[in-house]
């Protein structure tokens, strides 16, 4: 019997000793994955002096910070975090120095930036002209762009997305958001 209790007590230890040789190896830091909405789009229903399509899973308010203007509005993108702040202004002959200010928001981001790509817009039809902004990097606004009549109206935008910039992470929203942003350059009408 005793020779039993040992030879269980011998396999027990060697058993507990040889399973323990495999390492942990610890797995890459994962991202869930992001499920989009079908792309469908609607006229902007404010009073404001321009219009344009906004997406359907999006939702246009006005801009309720203490320092926002008339015409101001942020284009909400609940479901990934996203917002696009739009402001407007109306030209006194002062083009210059709106496109001086956006070229200067933009470039604010050159410290987290790896690139900045522009793109000039030009619709001769509805008068509407501009720069659209691409970001590349881990910066905080990964879209710009501004637009104008270069007459009476001065339309600038920033997309922002509300989780740390990290690119590899954001990138998915990012690039489901560009063509929305693009549809809402290319369908912007000025009301005066």
């Amino acid at each position: 019997m005793m020779k039993l209790k040992i030879a269980i007590a011998g396999f027990l230890f060697m058993s507990i000793f040889f399973s323990c040789k495999k390492e942990y190896t610890p797995k890459p830091h994962g991202y869930f994955r992001i499920a989009f909405p079908e792309k469908a789009y609607h006229p902007l229903d404010l009073q404001l002096p321009y219009t344009f399509d906004v997406a359907d899973y999006s939702k246009a308010v006005p801009d309720s910070d203490r320092f926002s203007e008339p015409g101001w509005i942020n284009i909400i993108t609940t479901d990934n975090k996203a917002e696009l702040h739009i402001s407007y202004a109306t030209l006194n002959n002062n083009l210059p120095e709106h496109l001086e200010n956006s070229r200067k928001f933009v470039y604010k981001h050159t410290i987290k930036a790896d690139a900045i790509d522009e793109q000039i817009y030009i619709d001769r039809q509805h008068k509407v002209y501009g720069t659209i902004y691409s970001i590349d990097g881990n910066a905080a606004s990964p879209m710009q762009f501004h637009l104008t009549d270069s007459t009476r109206n001065f339309l600038r935008g920033a997309l922002y997305i509300r989780e740390l910039p990290n690119i590899d992470s954001i990138r998915p929203v990012i690039n489901f958001l560009k063509p929305d942003i693009i549809r809402m350059i290319e369908t912007t009408r000025w009301k005066n």
